[in-house]
């Protein structure tokens, strides 16, 4: 499914013309020309970028906002001036459900899976940030009620959509480079912390809701620079380290491309969590069932991040064009490398260029797709719902368990959502919500 951008202009003259022959064809307005009215659980950061992504949408309404913080939502309203504005997220679905055609939920991680379900159990197509959830469980659950009800869903990998990614997950299927024998996918950024918390409690800001802001977590007092407004990706508990940050964008292209499902073992090197902060970097290497794109029955995908890099025979070979943030597919017959965001895939040697395929491939908005596929009723699927989304999520955050257990091999069994014969590993699967915070039946 292709969805090349319509300027506003031409979408409202499409929908006059609709409009002005609807009389002699006796098709209502809303018909001709729907509109998709919107509440976005997030007022700022990439809730806020989301939200101006939807909103290049001509069919796009953003009726009702929520966000703990009400001292976050001045840039939204110059914006939107007639959106609804909630503090309580619950609030907002309780009174605007009448109201609205669908949800984005753009918090922080902890958040994610119970505003989300709550809104899928009142029948409303979600987009969620990535990664999907703040552990396994969650994520499996989350996906799975999705699946029942056959609701539209769509996670927030929006670069997934770009043609620079896809053109490499492309060039992966192509067989320029042979079968593909591992992956090295790699950030350079540190979202960890090896220092202790600070002492001091400190009063929360007269805007921010803090008990709303823990949610489902466990209370704790408030703290400035160390959870709200950014900090809390660093923690546990709340946001999911350098791995769940970046991993859903970077691990998708050659998941995408080799059709990886589940890894069946996975294995940490590098300083613990502690018991409040994710470290401050990792590697971690996932073993998966090999695929009709890898040349053996198994195939290795590694992870760096925090300072950590592959080894030397996989970055000399590409020199000085290895790339901050990526991953490098290395095939029986070369290398194909895949920089985030900032160049297109090339392939190694550098005489194989001269062979690349050609790759057609149309313009395709990642909001925009989410928004027509339930403007058309649910009829297709978005390029990251939740049955790609959930998998994906899983196989990110699953580092996260295994860091726990440095050195250590872990087998997973992906069906029951467990580490066979390692009891103890189970702590890290799941959490327990606070009892007010627990999801409605």
């Amino acid at each position: 499914m292709s969805h090349t951008p319509i300027s506003r202009r031409k979408f409202l003259q499409t929908a006059g013309a609709a409009a002005a022959i609807a009389p002699f064809l006796s098709i209502p307005s809303r018909a001709a020309a729907p509109m998709l009215r919107h509440a976005g659980i997030g007022a700022s950061g990439q809730a806020l970028s989301d939200l101006l992504a939807f909103a290049k949408h001509p069919a796009f309404d953003l009726v009702a906002v929520a966000d703990v913080d009400l001292a976050r939502f001045e840039r939204l309203q110059e914006r939107f001036p007639k959106v609804r504005i909630y503090q309580d997220w619950r609030e907002l679905l309780a009174k605007e459900h009448n109201n609205i055609d669908s949800v984005n939920v753009s918090t922080p991680d902890h958040m994610h899976c119970l505003i989300a379900l709550e809104a899928l159990k009142r029948g409303k197509p979600v987009y969620v940030q990535k990664p999907l959830c703040n552990t396994l469980h969650e994520t499996r659950v989350l996906t799975e009620y999705a699946r029942r009800k056959r609701l539209t869903t769509q996670m927030g990998i929006q670069v997934s959509s770009s043609r620079q990614q896809r053109f490499g997950e492309a060039l992966v299927r192509s067989g320029i480079v042979g079968k593909i024998r591992e992956v090295h996918t790699f950030s350079n950024k540190s979202w960890g912390d090896d220092k202790p918390l600070p002492e001091p409690t400190d009063p929360v800001p007269a805007p921010l809701n803090w008990n709303e802001w823990l949610g489902v977590s466990a209370e704790r007092p408030f703290k400035r620079k160390v959870y709200h407004p950014s900090e809390w990706r660093r923690r546990v508990g709340f946001g999911t380290g350098t791995l769940g940050d970046m991993g859903c964008h970077i691990y998708s292209p050659p998941y995408r491309a080799l059709k990886l499902t589940s890894p069946i073992a996975v294995t940490a090197d590098g300083p613990s969590p502690t018991a409040e902060s994710w470290a401050t970097k990792a590697r971690v290497k996932l073993t998966y069932p090999g695929t009709e794109y890898t040349a053996d029955k198994t195939v290795d995908v590694w992870w760096y991040d925090g300072g950590e890099l592959p080894p030397d025979a996989i970055r000399e070979p590409v020199g000085a064009r290895f790339p901050e943030q990526g991953s490098v597919v290395v095939g029986t017959d070369g290398m194909v490398v895949l920089p985030h965001m900032t160049a297109d895939a090339f392939v190694l040697p550098d005489s194989k260029m001269s062979a690349l395929p050609q790759i057609e491939l149309s313009d395709r908005d990642h909001y925009g797709e989410f928004i027509d596929v339930v403007l058309g009723g649910g009829k297709e699927k978005c390029s990251a719902n939740f049955d790609y989304a959930g998998p994906l999520t899983e196989s990110v955050i699953i580092g996260n368990v295994a860091a726990h257990f440095p050195g250590e091999t872990l087998k997973f069994d992906a069906r029951a959502l467990a580490f066979p014969r390692r009891p103890e590993v189970s702590q890290y699967l799941s959490r327990t919500y606070r009892s007010d915070w627990r999801p409605s039946r």
